[in-house]
């Protein structure tokens, strides 16, 4: 990289950090991120959407989390410093790709995406190369810089190795959420020896890999996640608010395609109704905008819409069953028919949510999402690959693990003024 536009600071800047204790700003282009507009954003976006219906303490920010990863960074490149393999003129650039790696999330990311079809590394890549304070400040720099940040955090910058520091199996962004996510919501499963594994991580070539008197942090860290994952992330009432609310975007754009009438126009979204968004329409968006049509869409004509924002800011939430619909395709055609005659609009009221997650996978070229193994530096100085020496990691190596579960309104369905006997007969079918 060309020598930077920015120096360091005169004076240290710290934030007080629950996770980390103090997050650490020396480099004056790290501050002058951190205070534009579009990463202040990060701020009014949840970390974990839906979260904090289950879990009342998850209401931590992206912003927040994207900090945390700058910080654990910062302090890989610390014991980089001076390495073999390890190029210090890529430190600025490992900085700022591991603090922006999200800048491109939107409110409750991943339903937002699935209706209006976006995608948050999309929105990054823009912001960090459109007209934006971001990308002007990282202009500053070099004319190429804000190219190869948007590279490092799209995976395709030519060295690997800084890639890897903040995208990998084991990397500054999954340490960050793991104990972050672990805090806010109160569980114990996230927590692992972090400081451990920042002292056994070495550079090499194209990836960084760990020292093998380490092993057993690395595994420790990848049983939190696997725990995470099941007992946080996938937790089944979660993904019934995560289900409404991604049916209540789904009704919001269907109705706008019918020609209805809004009582309060929904002008944020226009332009996603339509297509992809601006840029400047997509940085308007955050949580609290969000939150606020969903709050005045409970006076709406339209008896679904009102009904699932009132269930969302209410928790007024859908019950559960396990449900396989490959498995139980028959049930399944049975079910949709006999919510049609219960006036219940199959397309809404009745969800099949499947969640999947692989824990750690060793590698398998050519497949459409190379998962780079960890690499473990024996005593002699050769690599292994971590399920080769762990047991604890082989057992759960490359095992793909899938739930599948029906939401519906148990409310609904035990309301017998009307429809009587087909409501009888869906809650038979789902034992419920």
């Amino acid at each position: 990289m060309t020598k930077p536009y920015y120096g360091q600071l005169s004076e240290e800047k710290v934030f007080k950090d629950p996770v980390h204790r103090y997050i650490h700003v020396r480099d004056e282009l790290i501050w002058e991120l951190i205070g534009t507009k579009e990463f202040q954003r990060l701020r009014r976006v949840r970390q974990l959407g839906t979260t904090y219906v289950t879990f009342h303490g998850a209401e931590h920010t992206r912003f927040n989390h994207s900090l945390g990863v700058y910080e654990i960074t910062r302090r890989i490149l610390e014991v980089f410093q001076g390495r073999p393999h390890w190029d210090e003129n890529e430190r600025l650039l490992a900085l700022s790709a591991a603090l922006l790696h999200d800048v491109g999330h939107g409110p409750f990311s991943h339903s937002f995406e699935k209706v209006f079809d976006t995608d948050h590394e999309e929105w990054t890549r823009e912001i960090i190369l459109g007209d934006t304070e971001i990308n002007e400040v990282l202009s500053n720099v070099s004319p190429t810089f804000p190219q190869a940040v948007a590279d490092v955090i799209e995976k395709t910058y030519s060295n690997k190795l800084v890639t890897s520091i903040i995208s990998s199996q084991i990397d500054a962004d999954r340490m960050d959420y793991l104990q972050r996510d672990a805090y806010y919501t109160g569980v114990s499963y996230g927590h692992f020896d972090m400081e451990r594994i920042l002292r056994v991580m070495r550079p090499m070539e194209d990836q960084v890999a760990i020292k093998q008197s380490g092993m057993h942090a690395v595994e420790d860290y990848i049983m939190s996640r696997y725990q995470m994952y099941w007992q946080v992330y996938f937790h089944p009432v979660t993904r019934s608010a995560e289900v409404i609310l991604s049916k209540i975007f789904m009704r919001v754009k269907q109705l706008y395609e019918e020609g209805y009438d809004f009582k309060h126009k929904p002008n944020h979204f226009y332009s996603f109704f339509n297509g992809k968004g601006s840029l400047d329409d997509y940085l308007r968006l955050d949580e609290a905008i969000t939150m606020y049509y969903f709050q005045i869409w409970q006076d709406e004509e339209d008896r679904i819409l009102r009904d699932l924002c009132v269930r969302f800011l209410n928790r007024k939430l859908f019950k559960y069953v396990e449900f396989n619909p490959n498995l139980q395709m028959n049930d399944w055609l049975v079910l949709q028919d006999l919510f049609k005659k219960a006036n219940l609009n199959p397309d809404y009221y009745l969800v099949v949510d499947s969640s999947s997650d692989l824990p750690y996978d060793f590698y398998r070229p050519g497949e459409e999402e190379e998962r780079l193994p960890i690499h473990l530096i024996m005593p002699n100085g050769k690599l292994r690959e971590l399920s080769r020496e762990s047991e604890v990691v082989e057992a759960i190596s490359g095992k793909k693990r899938t739930d599948h579960k029906l939401y519906f309104p148990l409310d609904y369905l035990e309301d017998e003024r009307e429809h009587k006997d087909i409501k009888e007969k869906i809650r038979e079918l789902l034992n419920v």
